[in-house]
C-alpha cells in the first residue's frame, strides 16, 4: 500500500517539485495539501485516519509549520512527520524534534530529503 501523503507548502513551485519526487520514488500517494496553517489544521480533523506521512514547510502563507506539525502530532494516530524547510535553524530543529518531527531537513539538501523518504518506504516504516 502507498504511504498517504499530506503536503503543507505554499509554494507551488516548491509543492509541485515534492509531488513529483514521490511519484518519481513510487511507493507514496499525495492525498492532500495545504498552504497555510488554518488549512493544514483543517485537513488534519477532517482526515485523522487519511494519512501516514506529513511533509511541513515551517514558513507558510499563514501561520506557521510548528503549529501544523504540532497538531498533526497531536492526533490520535498520528503518522510520520518531516519538516522540509529552509528555516531549520539548530534550535527550531530542537523544537520540531520536541513536538515529534521525525526528521527536519533543509531544503538545500534535497539529496537527504530524498534518501529519508526511500528510506521509509523501502523500510516499511509508514505503518501503512
Amino acid at each position: 500500500m502507498a504511504v498517504r501523503v499530506f503536503l503543507v507548502e505554499d509554494m507551488g513551485v516548491t509543492r509541485e517539485l515534492i509531488a513529483d519526487a514521490c511519484h518519481a520514488l513510487g511507493g507514496f500517494r499525495v492525498v492532500g495539501c495545504a498552504t497555510t496553517e488554518a488549512e493544514a489544521r483543517l485537513w488534519l480533523e477532517d482526515n485523522q485516519r487519511g494519512w501516514d506521512l506529513a511533509i511541513i514547510d515551517l514558513i507558510l502563507d499563514q501561520g506557521s509549520g510548528i503549529g501544523v506539525l504540532a497538531h498533526a502530532k497531536q492526533q490520535p494516530l498520528a503518522g510520520k512527520a518531516i519538516i522540509f524547510s529552509s528555516y531549520a535553524t539548530p534550535g527550531v530543529r530542537d523544537r520540531c524534534l520536541e513536538l515529534g518531527a521525525d526528521a527536519v531537513i533543509e531544503k538545500q539538501d534535497t539529496q537527504g530529503f530524498v534518501a529519508w523518504l526511500a528510506n521509509l518506504v523501502d523500510g516499511g516504516a509508514a505503518g501503512a
